[in-house]
């Protein structure tokens, strides 16, 4: 018996009191690790707070069904536990603090108990295995042979022989003991063949790797083989393949299941076995399934076709045996004895015979064995396909029938039977397309006859033949007849597709016409032409009786009206080519034709004329000329035109299209009486042509009968006689020799004509060919002897008057103009007149003259003779570096060539008035705003041409300049506010103060004597002279003001030009006798003295005048020229006789003087009183010393120059006359500088300048006369506003030294004795401020007047209040006062600006004062970082505000203008609230808070990081305005400069871009409206 075993000693973890738990071992892998029992301290949390929020639950549910005393013990029960738990809680967590120690003596323990348990785990195992293993352990007995043949030999030959009998497969035989078993085989199957019976359907096999394969097409594939060389040994059944497959309905899979395949296997193996005729078995039981199967698939297909696409009515399965046959009828709707089907069957004869098809009625053998091979005995075996093809041969045997049938009565015809489906298509016309042929084709699912033209689907005859073809077919030739004729009627209308002409079958007759051609019933087409209404081509169809596919053509030209019903008259000129009246439009639409003429065309000379033979070949009977030898060779082949095409018709219509015209042309000619040539063909048949032979000279009775003509269309005669005189009375006289030299030149005229494409408008293109010109151009396409003029015209309706008319006058600009031309050539090539170095000759066409003149000869000037206006006109254009500026007299110009008719008179004016027309031009003409109302746009000059030397000048709509032109480069200038012909002003303008004295400073003194001859200062003439009265474009024509050009009138000559540059015409004036020189000249002038042939209407009193002619109104002798000490004295019996000046002065008005002669009406001779002469240099104490002994005129005569000065500066100064050279006129007119180099404005002229200046002085004056607040004050000096305001004197002059500049001059005014002086006065520091910021702000450019107001309400305040104000118009002028602390710069705005609070309009004065408080605006713009010493900065991005500030003078408070409901950006609330902050805790009593106010807010004014979207009535932007004129006395580039250049005020419109881009929501630039910044 065994001991027991001892007790083994139990680990740690199983000890009692030993780890606090139970006993068992740790789990494997866990000795080590964390112990079991242990959790997760948020575990624990959660746990923890999930049962308290349960228990909290639980209570408030169970709490309102118990009594308070129960609730209040539950409620106590239930805290005291969550208490104590979490109690517990907090001590475990705080016990956590200490775990590492905790842990690390677990890891010790966990440690200590996994040695303890290996060391009891190996005494136990080697405890049971010395009790019970190594009880029964034996050493077995080793097999020692069996190791040593292992070991020796490497082999084991005792194993039992069974287990190679029955697991060790045999060796398998080599590959050449394989070959030689199955070639062994193969000649057995070969023998067993050949020596058995086989089939004629089995001879097609193969013998191969012992097996042998039978394959009958279209059906199955077996193989076999026999397993010996016995002759008895059965055949063995290898493998069975069916070879049937359903392509369109099988889906691709197999029509034969696996299970089957195996089943007819078995069948046909067991039949093998003892079986002689083997093979035949095998295959007759696979042929049979094979053909069984072919029937069921036909039978599917033929169910699916007639349930899915084809009804009862197409197919139909008749009768279906299984494996026997299937029936199916077709075409069911012919009505036929026997039906139309097909059936496939087997053959019932001979069973090896593949499936038959079997057609009633029958087809052909060959046919029917056709339709088997296609679809039965193929591999895709179909029905549908079986069917298609038994109908395609139906389809081709039934219109084989019906070709026979056409052949019949359609001879030497073509006929084509093709295609599948089969069609027939049977030629109506020859030639003919092959879409216009018939198409007979039968309709597979019906079987009926369906017929259509491809070309003519909507042809109607084609329904009827389709039913003639089924039914009766007796109709069939008329029929074919008819669509013979209806498809020559289209080919017709193709023909003419894109001739301008349409085809119609009818016309609407209200009477048939008498003519046999146009009875009903024949085959005819009426052929409307579109551009000849009245024309209507008859063509006549007929059949050739030999070939009646071939057709005839017969013109006739018909001419028809139109009426509305049958009591309308028409006249016999309907029968015309041309209608010479035109019909009066009626109400009632005339839709009814009435033909009037039929003429009948020969179709062959219609057709082979010269040039247009519809057919190349040679005529046989024309006979062969020489020309035959020029002709194409004899191989060239005939042009083949489209069948649809008829070449006939198509040529016969255009030769009517394109004649007609000419024939109407030609009629309307003869009826003007031009004589032409008739219309002829042109060389190689080019194009038609219409020679013209001459032309009728224009003038009075082309005009008049043209004229007439429109009369008696109006039905007015009573004016005919007026139009013919005020036709002819300004046309120019053309004299015979011109005319003859011009028909000389005139080599030919012809007329062509065109058509537009697009709007059928038909074009005449006339040409004129001349021989050379008299005038030689610098064009390098006139340099030929040969000169063509092309002239069109369009004509949309058929009124062939009005073209000819248009020719006429075409033919008279040629003729007007070529008489200028031929005067002008002649003086153009006299060398003494210089007029090749004046201009240049760029084009002369015939029809236009283009000449070049300037100093470049780079501008030019075109001429032309203007039909409707009669008479030429001038078209200017500018060069690649000038402008052409006298496109602004153009009219005037115009005028006076169509009086003088002188070429030669209009090249000296445009060479002498070209460079003072040059500088005029230079002067602005924009749009200002502000002037006179802000948002009233006025110009600032306006050009206003009188005559080509006289124009006019105006300034902003106040003041006027009277520019005249003169020769020897002279221009006078007078105040053109004077009126010439009244003793007062013209009322739309004011008089210029110091405009004599501004002009005098360009006049050129030694001007006066240019081209003066010696001998003439002994004895010059009267200085009246110089003033003519050119007042207007006819002063230069010499019609109604009797004046001559100063350069080529055939008058007088000015004494300042006796011998001037132009053309040297002696004067027709009788100088003064120089032995008595108080005689005056004769008072009768000659004949020439009138200056132009009628010039003596000019005045009523003409011949009382002495020596000053009617054209001279203004007879100062020394006013015209006062700057020159080189103007001649007057002679001595102007200044001792003042009779005549005097009449002058009463009889012509114009004068501003008449009205201060004492003694005006006295005769020549009488003494006269003493008087002030308003003349400079003329006064009563003034004595002449005989033949001009001294100088009479401005600052260097011998004139006090104080008087002279004095007199300068009156106001009716500026109205006598001052001479300047081109040169000082251009200097007077070309931007410049302004002169005050501080002012930083865009360039003016000098007279802008000056212009301005005194209508801001004029403004001052007004606005003192219109302020209380204002007291003007007397000056002695002329020019000069003196007022004073609130203690101080202010004297606003002009700058004497060029007058181009206001300046302000600010003193205090003493105290009256009987008042305490002022408490607080203004420095001279501070009323310097006020005069610089005047000058530089205020009136300088633009020149506002509204500037004006609000400076002049600043002055107005009381000093302390201006005090402030002069401290920020400081800060403004000179930025860098304020030291780095300031941020911001400060510009007072003396104009409302748009961006601003719309407080006030815009533009107006926004200093506004009112109700003790003051209105004024300042721009601040904020000052750039990163700007250090020397470095300048960048304005680009600098934001800009405009705040409206507000001062109270009663509670001195400073604060921003706010309105309700505005939104503001967060920069102008900052800056509201600093204001508002200012005047809360900075509030000083005795001292204004304005300029403090103002300073904190620059210094302390902070932007916003994200600056948000502005307002709508703010805006914030780059500075602007801020760089003009704000560095007086800086220099450029301070602080608050602005690189931005001023703006106009017309430019500060919405939706407008100033130079430095878009600011603002408004798009209004920020830009103030005076220089230097916003005022």
């Amino acid at each position: 018996m065994a001991p027991t075993p001892l007790p083994l000693p139990l680990p740690l973890e199983q000890m009692p009191g030993v780890g606090g738990g139970g006993g068992g071992y740790l789990p494997a892998g866990q000795e080590g690790g964390p112990r079991i029992n242990t959790m997760s301290l948020s575990v624990l949390i959660d746990f923890i707070i999930q049962r308290t929020y349960h228990e909290l639950t639980v209570l408030a549910e169970l709490l309102p069904r118990k009594t308070d005393m129960e609730r209040k013990v539950e409620i106590y029960n239930y805290a005291a536990r969550t208490r104590h738990l979490f109690t517990r809680l907090n001590a475990l967590v705080k016990w956590g603090n200490s775990v590492s120690k905790v842990d690390k003596s677990s890891q010790i323990m966990s440690f200590l108990d996994k040695q303890n348990m290996l060391f009891v785990e190996t005494a136990d195992m080697l405890a049971r295995m010395s009790r019970e293993t190594l009880v029964r352990a034996r050493l077995p007995n080793f097999h020692i042979p069996a190791a040593v043949e292992v070991l020796t030999t490497g082999t084991y030959n005792r194993l039992p022989t069974c287990i190679r009998e029955r697991i060790v497969p045999a060796d398998a035989i080599t590959p050449a003991e394989k070959r030689q078993t199955l070639l062994r085989l193969n000649q057995v199957i070969q023998h067993r063949l050949v020596t058995g019976k086989l089939l004629p359907q089995m001879r097609e096999f193969r013998i191969k790797n012992g097996r042998v394969t039978f394959e009958v097409k279209h059906e199955f594939s077996v193989a076999l083989t026999v397993m010996g060389d016995s002759p008895t040994v059965p055949w063995r059944l290898l493998d069975i393949d069916v070879l049937v497959e359903d392509k369109e309905t099988g889906d691709g899979k197999s029509l034969v299941h696996p299970l089957q395949v195996n089943y007819i296997h078995q069948l046909i193996q067991a039949r093998l076995v003892e079986n002689p005729n083997a093979l035949s078995e095998v295959y007759n039981c696979l042929h049979y399934f094979c053909q069984s199967l072919q029937l069921e698939v036909l039978y599917t297909q033929t169910l699916r076709l007639n349930y899915e696409r084809l009804d009862d009515n197409n197919i139909t399965p008749e009768e279906y045996i299984p494996g026997v046959k299937l029936t199916v009828s077709y075409w069911r709707d012919l009505k036929s004895e026997l039906g139309y089907r097909l059936t496939v069957q087997s053959d019932p004869s001979e069973i090896g015979r593949p499936l038959a098809v079997v057609h009633v009625p029958s087809l052909g053998a060959k046919e029917s064995a056709e339709v088997a091979d296609r679809a039965v005995r193929s591999e895709h075996l179909s029905m549908e396909r079986l069917i298609v093809h038994t109908v395609y041969i139906r389809s081709v045997s039934r219109l084989s029938d019906l070709k026979l049938e056409f052949q019949a009565f359609l001879k030497d015809v073509d006929f084509n039977l093709q295609g599948t489906p089969a069609i027939l298509t049977v030629p109506v016309l020859t030639p003919c397309l092959r879409a216009e042929q018939i198409h007979i084709t039968i309709d597979t699912h019906t079987g009926m006859f369906r017929c259509h033209v491809p070309k003519h689907l909507d042809c109607p005859i084609t329904e009827e033949m389709q039913d003639c073809l089924n039914g009766d077919r007796g109709k069939l030739p008329a029929l074919l007849s008819e669509l013979r004729f209806w498809i020559t009627h289209r080919r017709c209308e193709k023909t003419l597709q894109h001739l301008p002409a349409t085809a119609t079958e009818t016309l609407p007759f209200l009477a048939q016409p008498e003519q046999e051609l146009l009875q009903q019933g024949r085959h005819k087409i009426y052929v409307k032409l579109h551009r000849h209404p009245n024309i209507v081509l008859v063509v006549q169809l007929k059949e050739k009786a030999t070939m009646p596919n071939e057709m005839e053509y017969t013109f006739h030209l018909g001419f028809v009206a139109y009426q509305k019903d049958e009591a309308d008259v028409i006249d016999d000129s309907a029968k015309q080519l041309v209608s010479v009246v035109a019909q009066p439009p009626s109400d009632i639409p005339k839709c009814y034709t009435k033909l009037m003429r039929l003429i009948e065309f020969d179709t062959f000379v219609a057709t082979h004329g010269p040039g247009t033979e519809v057919d190349a070949e040679v005529s046989p009977h024309k006979r062969k000329s020489n020309g035959d030898l020029l002709a194409p060779p004899a191989k060239q082949q005939k042009t083949i035109f489209p069948a649809y095409f008829i070449p006939e018709l198509a040529h016969v219509v255009a030769m009517c299209d394109e004649k007609i015209p000419f024939m109407n042309l030609a009629q309307t000619l003869s009826k003007h009486n031009i004589p032409h040539s008739g219309l002829q063909v042109e060389a190689n048949a080019t194009s038609l042509v219409l020679k013209i032979l001459a032309l009728p000279q224009p003038g009075k009775t082309v005009f008049a009968s043209s004229q007439t003509q429109q009369q008696q269309q109006q039905g007015g005669a009573a004016g005919q006689g007026e139009m013919k005189t005020s036709g002819s009375s300004g046309l120019p006289k053309i004299e015979p020799h011109v005319w003859d030299d011009l028909m000389r030149r005139v080599l030919s005229i012809s007329v062509r004509s065109q058509t537009n494409k697009n709007s059928q408008v038909r074009i005449w293109v006339v040409e004129f060919v001349f021989y050379s010109t008299p005038l030689q151009s610098s064009h390098q396409k006139e340099q030929g002897s040969r000169r063509t003029v092309y002239l069109t015209y369009e004509q949309a309706n058929s009124d062939f008057s009005k073209t000819v008319e248009d020719l006429l006058n075409d033919w008279s600009k040629i003729v007007y103009l070529y008489t200028l031309v031929h005067d002008f050539a002649e003086q153009l090539r006299n060398k003494r007149l210089s007029l090749c170095d004046m201009l240049v000759v760029k084009s002369y066409s015939y029809m236009n003259l283009l000449l070049g003149y300037g100093p470049k000869k780079e501008v030019s000037c075109n001429i032309y003779w203007s039909v409707q206006s009669h008479g030429f006109r001038l078209t200017f254009v500018g060069g690649m570096s000038a402008v052409n500026a006298h496109s602004m007299m153009r009219d005037q110009l115009a005028q006076h060539l169509n009086q003088q008719h002188s070429l030669t008179q209009i090249a000296q004016i445009l060479h002498e008035t070209y460079s003072p027309m040059s500088s005029i031009a230079k002067l602005p003409v924009l749009p200002f705003l502000g002037i006179p109302r802000p948002q009233v746009p006025v110009l600032s000059f306006c050009m206003l041409a009188q005559s080509p030397c006289l124009m006019r000048l105006t300034y902003q709509a106040v003041y006027c300049l009277e520019l005249r032109f003169r020769a020897n480069r002279l221009v006078s200038i007078r105040d053109g506010a004077s009126s010439r012909f009244e003793r007062n002003v013209v009322e739309e303008f004011t008089p210029i103060q110091g405009l004599k004295a501004f002009l005098s400073k360009y006049v050129d003194e030694s001007a006066a004597y240019r081209g003066r001859a010696p001998h003439e200062d002994d004895n010059p003439l009267s200085p009246m002279g110089l003033e003519d009265n050119f007042g207007g474009p006819s002063s230069v024509a010499g019609v109604s003001a009797g004046g001559s050009s100063p350069f080529l009138g055939t008058g007088m000559r000015g004494p300042q030009s006796p011998r001037d540059s132009g053309l040297r015409f002696p004067a027709p004036h009788t100088p003064p006798s120089s032995s008595n020189p108080h005689t005056p000249a004769s008072p009768h002038p000659s004949a020439g003295g009138a200056g132009g042939g009628s010039g003596a209407q000019g005045h009523g009193n003409f011949n009382l005048t002495s020596p000053p002619a009617p054209h001279m109104p203004h007879p100062s002798p020394s006013g015209l020229m006062p700057s020159s000490p080189l103007n001649p004295q007057p002679s001595p019996h102007m200044v001792h006789s003042p009779g005549p000046n005097t009449l002058y002065m009463q009889s012509h008005q114009d004068s501003p003087f008449t009205a201060m002669s004492p003694a005006n009406n006295n005769w020549p001779g009488s003494p006269s009183m003493p008087r002030p002469s308003p003349r400079p240099g003329q006064s009563p104490e003034h004595k002449g010393t005989g033949g001009g002994g001294g100088g009479a005129g401005g600052a260097a005569g011998v004139v006090d120059r104080g008087v002279a000065r004095g007199t300068l500066n009156r106001p009716w100064a500026g109205a006598v006359p001052t001479l300047l050279t081109h040169e000082a006129l251009e200097t007077l007119c070309r931007p410049s500088p302004h002169p005050n180099k501080d002012i930083n404005v865009p360039d003016m002229s000098p007279l802008e300048r000056f212009l301005g200046c005194v209508y801001m002085r004029r403004q001052l004056h007004r606005n003192i006369q219109s302020e209380e607040t204002l007291t003007a004050l007397n000056s002695t000096e002329p020019g000069v506003v003196l007022f004073k305001v609130d203690g101080l004197q202010c004297q606003v002059v002009l700058n004497q030294m060029h007058m181009q500049t206001l300046h302000l001059k600010i003193s205090q005014l003493p105290p009256m004795p009987d008042k305490l002086p002022p408490p607080f006065q203004l420095s001279p520091d501070d009323l310097l401020v006020i005069e610089q910021y005047f000058d530089t702000r205020v009136a300088a450019p633009p020149y506002r007047p509204n500037s004006l107001h609000s400076i002049c309400r600043l002055l107005n305040l009381p000093a302390q209040v201006l005090k402030d104000f002069v401290q920020i118009m400081r800060l403004e002028l000179k930025p860098e006062l304020g030291g780095d602390q300031l941020k911001w710069t400060v510009q007072m705005c003396m104009r409302m600006p748009p961006s601003a609070v719309p407080i006030v309009p815009c533009g107006n004065a926004c200093v506004v004062l009112g109700r003790m408080k003051i209105l004024f605006f300042l721009q601040i713009t904020r000052i750039p970082y990163g700007a250090g010493v020397g470095v300048a900065k960048d304005w680009k991005d600098s934001p800009s505000l405009v705040l409206p500030i507000v001062y109270d003078i009663q509670t001195n408070v400073t604060q921003m203008a706010e309105r309700n409901g505005q939104v503001n950006s967060p920069t102008m609330t900052a800056a509201s609230t600093l204001l508002r902050r200012f005047a809360e805790f900075n509030a000083q009593q005795n001292q204004c808070t304005l300029f403090p106010a103002i300073s904190d807010l620059l210094t302390n004014l902070q932007l916003a990081t994200e600056m948000p979207q502005p307002p709508p009535n703010q805006s914030i932007g780059p500075p602007v305005g801020v760089g003009v004129g704000v560095g007086v006395g800086v220099g450029v580039g301070v602080v608050g400069s602005s690189p931005n250049p001023m703006m106009p005020m017309q430019q500060l419109q919405p939706q407008q871009v100033g130079p430095q881009g878009p600011v603002g929501p408004g798009v209004y630039p920020q830009m103030g409206p005076n220089p230097g910044g916003p005022q």
